[in-house]
């Protein structure tokens, strides 16, 4: 016997009323990941060197800079996802609400800088 309504069944929504939202979306983010990881992978190892000034000429590219931004920012949320479920099960109490706040801030900082130098190297390669 169940305590929940019938259309709360039918929905998935529990106490929170989120749903099954995050569950996709980390499934989501994980599926984008993996093209994404493949092709930064093969990227890397099909460059002659690994020497700053041909990632750099490598990162200037158009579709390679546009690539590594989806790709950090793909991470990024993927990770902020998979951190908040591992406080939201293991932190309790006001702590929990904090340490949530931070890392998300922490992941945010993280993407931005990353994106920040992505264009930064792209950008000045391009010039």
């Amino acid at each position: 016997m169940s305590l929940r309504s019938p259309l709360g069944r039918v929905l998935g929504m529990g106490s929170a009323h989120e749903g099954v939202q995050h569950w996709w979306l980390q499934r989501l983010t994980s599926v984008a990941l993996v093209p994404l990881s493949i092709w930064f992978v093969v990227s890397l190892l099909m460059l002659p060197s690994l020497d700053h000034a041909t990632v750099s000429v490598w990162m200037a590219h158009g579709p390679t800079a546009l690539l590594l931004v989806l790709f950090v920012l793909t991470a990024a949320w993927h990770s902020r996802l998979g951190v908040a479920v591992v406080v939201e099960d293991y932190v309790h109490g006001g702590l929990k609400t904090v340490t949530l706040v931070f890392c998300t801030f922490a992941h945010l900082l993280l993407a931005a800088a990353a994106v920040l130098a992505i264009l930064t190297v792209a950008l000045r390669g391009a010039t």
